[in-house]
């Protein structure tokens, strides 16, 4: 096929699956990095089959708050992806981001491939470089994916005056565009 102004090659996008605490926090922020296609928060890494949000929020369930990026790799990175993940949240505690405690909000990167489980480990290795406590972020291979429901999605984009939003996500993502680490709006 000979390409036109009129026709572009198809873009190829991939995939990265992570969890930061609140998916809330995470998708805000990794939404708005340049070369992301969408972002669902979800869930993964537990034993229950299309757990819900109460059902998670137990922290009996094993699932972690997660969310799956789809980025063109011709824009950003996976690196990229995950060098934002990291300065998103702040991967030293165990089970815990802020206020919300459990193991629902554990740190983790699930990856696709082995070329993925790689570079998170670099990542990891990076970004322990500029912290004093060990990085507690689990790696590990992506277990199956769960969509959260409905109301779960783009919620900073849908509340961005809910209290939660106001009080949690706000300064997050401005502190992250004071920083340089994601573009202001």
């Amino acid at each position: 096929m000979t390409l036109t102004a009129e026709t572009k090659p198809a873009s190829k996008t991939e995939l990265a699956t992570v969890g930061g605490g609140c998916f809330w926090c995470t998708e805000a922020v990794l939404e708005r990095v340049p070369g992301v296609k969408s972002v669902v928060s979800g869930y993964a890494g537990g034993k229950n089959a299309n757990p819900t949000y109460e059902e998670v929020c137990t922290g009996q369930t094993g699932h972690a708050e997660v969310i799956q990026v789809e980025f063109d790799p011709a824009v950003v990175s996976y690196e990229k992806v995950l060098e934002v993940f990291f300065e998103a949240h702040d991967p030293t505690t165990l089970n815990r981001q802020g206020a919300d405690e459990g193991t629902q909000y554990r740190s983790v990167i699930y990856y696709h491939n082995e070329e993925q489980h790689q570079a998170a480990l670099r990542a990891k290795t990076a970004a322990q470089a500029h912290l004093s406590d060990p990085i507690v972020t689990e790696i590990s291979p992506l277990p199956k994916f769960y969509a959260a429901e409905k109301y779960h999605q783009d919620y900073f984009v849908k509340n961005p005056n809910g209290q939660y939003c106001a009080f949690v996500i706000k300064p997050k993502v401005s502190k992250l565009e004071k920083k340089g680490v994601i573009p202001k709006k």
